[in-house]
């Protein structure tokens, strides 16, 4: 009978090994990643600055900004901050991160139309594509925020007692890319 417990606690440490381990690993990539994004924003330097750019992977012409290292330039301005975001949305454990998705969505505007060379103005009309984000996060939040406020008011617990109720376990990148699926 002495034996089984030990066994268990045994397999036990055993998978929090394990486990303790991939979110070492994860969290070594995942900082990694977050300290060169200064570096990956520099990569703009190494594209030469002519209207027309010759790669293995075809030709990249750029009409709106005249030279392919402007457009590179204004490309990582919205692209490195849109993946920091990401990192943050993915990795963040609190009730409130689906409001990430609202400057996820803004950002990803700024990307088509610095894509579309044909613009004019930029950031005419982008609350009216915002919108749609909006109508959908801003009051999924509140309607959580107001499920904390009910219990807390049932409830004896401090606000950071049901935070932390709310927070969400840790899963793997996939299995949060199909919550949202």
């Amino acid at each position: 009978m002495e034996n089984k417990p030990q066994k268990l606690t045994k397999e036990r440490l055993r998978f929090q090994d394990s486990t303790n381990k991939k979110n070492l690993v994860q969290g070594s990539i995942i900082a990694t990643f977050i300290a060169i994004t200064p570096y990956l924003f520099t990569l703009w330097k190494s594209v030469p600055d002519q209207a027309t750019w010759d790669t293995f992977f075809g030709s990249i012409t750029s009409n709106y900004y005249e030279s392919v290292q402007v457009l590179v330039w204004t490309l990582m301005g919205q692209l490195i901050p849109l993946v920091l975001l990401f990192v943050w949305v993915f990795t963040n454990r609190h009730w409130w991160y689906h409001v990430i998705f609202v400057p996820i969505a803004m950002y990803v505007y700024h990307i088509i139309e610095i894509l579309n060379d044909e613009i004019l103005f930029t950031e005419t009309n982008q609350i009216l594509y915002l919108l749609p984000v909006m109508a959908v996060i801003i009051p999924s939040i509140y309607l959580i925020r107001a499920r904390i406020f009910n219990k807390i008011n049932e409830a004896s617990k401090t606000m950071e007692e049901l935070e932390e109720e709310f927070k969400l376990s840790p899963k793997n990148f996939w299995a949060k890319v199909k919550d949202y699926f």
